[in-house]
């Protein structure tokens, strides 16, 4: 349960979207990375159980001993399954395939919406002084993002710019709703961050204004552009900012976590 003795908490926030392929996991570990570049403590949860936020931060498959699973399943504590990176600032809980058999396991548990939330909200949280917990959720509107919509503070969606982008936010805009009406009434949108995006495709352009038109605000400013680097950094498990710091995809989520930062002033 929360500790009401805690004078600050970290701003907790999904990376969330039921497509796959849509630089959802690219966005948590970058935007996790730029933060911490700019000065704020974070923690990054890898709450798929691909683990590839994992894989893409360095933290190899035999160095999973404590994982997302067994915070979840009760096996372990917050503070057991936090492991350092190799980028300053920036902490992981990491994930692996235990989690895929979360669904079944746990839906007998009457708590089971609510076990990621009373997990990041222990007292043991506060040794680490975090300002931002980002939540990595698998691809697919599961027991597992339900968990991560109900412990969060706000979502942010990646959409990438192609056909249909925002026809397929529909459900997960349901679901939101549906997180709000029944478990976590101030749960909000944080914004939609446009990725994959190439300016010299009049299709992404036309991505762009329609997002823009239907979703206002919430659309972040900034976009993150289709970039080889960035898709090249994952293979070697680096973020962006570690593997090419001067590239244009490093600039953008640097960009996007000034910008996060901004709204949340």
């Amino acid at each position: 349960m929360s500790d009401l003795s805690r004078t600050t908490a970290p701003k907790i926030i999904a990376i969330a979207n039921q497509k796959g392929g849509v630089g959802k996991t690219t966005t948590s570990i970058n935007l996790a990375a730029g933060l911490a570049e700019l000065g704020c403590r974070v923690l990054l949860v890898d709450l798929d159980p691909q683990g590839n936020a994992s894989t893409g931060i360095g933290i190899e498959p035999d160095q999973r001993e404590v994982t997302t699973y067994d915070i979840l399943a009760g096996e372990a504590n917050l503070y057991d399954a936090v492991q350092e990176t190799g980028i300053s600032n920036l902490m992981a809980i990491p994930a692996n395939t235990d989690l895929s058999s979360a669904d079944i396991e746990l839906i007998s548990n009457e708590k089971r919406s609510f076990l990621l939330y009373d997990a990041l909200r222990q007292p043991s949280v506060d040794a680490f002084a975090l300002d931002y917990i980002i939540i990595d959720c698998p691809p697919s509107l599961n027991l597992l993002t339900i968990n991560a919509m109900v412990a969060a503070d706000s979502v942010i969606v990646p959409l990438q710019s192609e056909f249909y982008a925002l026809e397929g936010l529909s459900q997960l805009m349901l679901t939101i709703r549906e997180v709000r009406q029944t478990a976590n009434p101030d749960l909000r949108i944080e914004g939609v961050v446009l990725t994959m995006f190439d300016r010299r495709n009049n299709l992404s352009t036309q991505v762009e204004q329609d997002a823009r038109e239907n979703l206002k605000d919430l659309v972040f400013k900034t976009m993150i552009p289709r970039n080889v680097r960035l898709s090249e950094a994952p293979s070697y498990a680096m973020s962006i900012m570690e593997y090419d710091p001067n590239s244009r995809g490093a600039n953008a989520y640097r960009e996007l976590a000034a910008e996060l930062i901004q709204r949340q002033a």
